[in-house]
């Protein structure tokens, strides 16, 4: 088990650095601001990565409509495998956040209790992701990357096929708390479903890749996963345009007395209000659906 969990984080830091290059481009994609050791007095060690995901075309024509053309949202994960906390925020929108707690466990989704004690006040709603059959927008769907085609050369894992969650090993669950938060009167239903459908795409494109992408990261160590990690962050900040100062990786351990994770920690300023174009007139009905249609970056640019 504790092979297969270091397999998966391997595979999971691998695509994601390798999927924020292939999403990104002049002017628009993933900055990393900050990658380094961290540790917290609860959690232990860990990684905390700060990154600006910079995406105003790859918005809906509704959203563009109100947003500058230069904006970005603002990523912060603190990273205690098994136990992750993502926070995401605006620069355009104080009001905005998403929260995201994650925990992993080598079952196949069977923990229907993971997150009672963090969640025990909140409206929840259960959402299942299976990389295997779950549809996804057909202009981002591959065949190389289709896991019910796909068969691993180093592995032997694959295909996917109907029921696999029954019969395949090893296997492992992601689970993910999901708060998004947008605190402006008539939009927040909206933009907040919304939210939530682009999130359980990105879930679902994402280990989509981690699993297609197997026979590229199965043989990588930790320290060799890490390296790809540096070396890929800083193409794709050249890429986009953005050239900070060198990223630097270091496996120093940060002491636990300077800084912890805390239960929110957005990096955009939260004490002004919102801008005087998004205040909707109070008799305006409020809406009660998210859009149909979702807009995300084009794998193949």
């Amino acid at each position: 088990v504790l092979g297969f969990a270091l397999q998966y984080r391997i595979g999971q830091l691998y695509m994601i650095s390798k999927h924020s290059h292939e999403q990104s481009d002049r002017g628009e994609g993933v900055e990393v601001v900050q990658n380094e050791p961290y540790e917290d007095p609860n959690h232990g060690n860990g990684q905390l990565t700060e990154k600006r995901v910079y995406l105003n075309s790859k918005l809906p024509s509704w959203a563009r409509a109100v947003v500058p053309k230069i904006f970005y949202v603002t990523e912060k994960a603190w990273n205690y495998y098994p136990y992750t906390i993502t926070e995401y925020t605006c620069s355009f929108l104080p009001k905005f956040s998403i929260h995201i707690e994650t925990k992993y466990e080598d079952n196949k989704g069977s923990n229907d209790s993971i997150f009672d004690k963090e969640a025990k006040d909140l409206e929840r709603e259960v959402c299942f992701i299976d990389i295997a059959s779950d549809e996804i927008p057909e202009r981002y769907y591959k065949e190389s990357e289709d896991p019910k085609y796909f068969k691993s050369q180093k592995t032997g894992r694959g295909q996917l096929k109907e029921g696999w969650r029954e019969t395949h090993q090893p296997i492992m669950c992601s689970y993910k708390l999901v708060t998004v938060k947008f605190e402006v009167w008539g939009l927040q239903t909206r933009v907040e479903q919304f939210v939530h459908k682009v999130v359980r795409d990105i879930l679902l494109i994402g280990h989509r890749q981690a699993f297609a992408w197997v026979d590229e990261w199965y043989d990588m160590t930790m320290d060799e996963v890490r390296e790809f990690e540096r070396a890929t962050q800083e193409a794709t900040n050249k890429k986009i345009g953005i050239f900070p100062p060198a990223i630097s990786i270091s496996n120093i351990s940060m002491p636990s007395s300077t800084r912890s994770a805390p239960s929110s920690a957005p990096s955009t300023p939260l004490s002004t209000d919102a801008p005087d174009f998004l205040t909707v007139p109070k008799d305006r009905p409020r809406k009660k659906s998210a859009p149909e249609t979702l807009t995300l970056p084009d794998p193949s640019k």
